[in-house]
């Protein structure tokens, strides 16, 4: 479903995790970091056991610029996975923790 559709149903009123987890990812996928954060972080006030919520708004916040939130978000999803048993989520938003802490590549000349 597109962005344009899940905002119309917002705007009638809809409003939960999974519209907003909706929208989120249709906006990172459009490069609209900001609002993809917007509605992710909406998305885990809904439901703060939604470990995939918590992946993408990391990666929505990283990619905004925004790494000290992107940290604490994956820091909360990864705790959310693990207590939940979701491993791939868990796999995942390590991997993003541990290029947070790389330095970054120094370009060849």
């Amino acid at each position: 479903m597109s962005t344009e559709a899940l905002e119309k149903m917002l705007a009638k009123g809809m409003d939960n995790a999974l519209l907003r987890f909706g929208l989120g990812k249709g906006y990172l996928d459009a490069g609209e970091f900001a609002r993809a954060a917007e509605h992710l972080q909406r998305c885990v006030q809904f439901d703060p056991q939604y470990s995939a919520a918590w992946k993408l708004l990391g990666q929505a916040l990283s990619r905004h610029g925004a790494i000290d939130e992107a940290r604490a978000a994956w820091g909360q999803g990864l705790q959310v996975a693990q207590e939940k048993g979701d491993k791939q989520a868990g796999k995942e938003i390590s991997v993003f923790l541990k290029r947070l802490d790389k330095p970054p590549r120094q370009a060849k000349t």
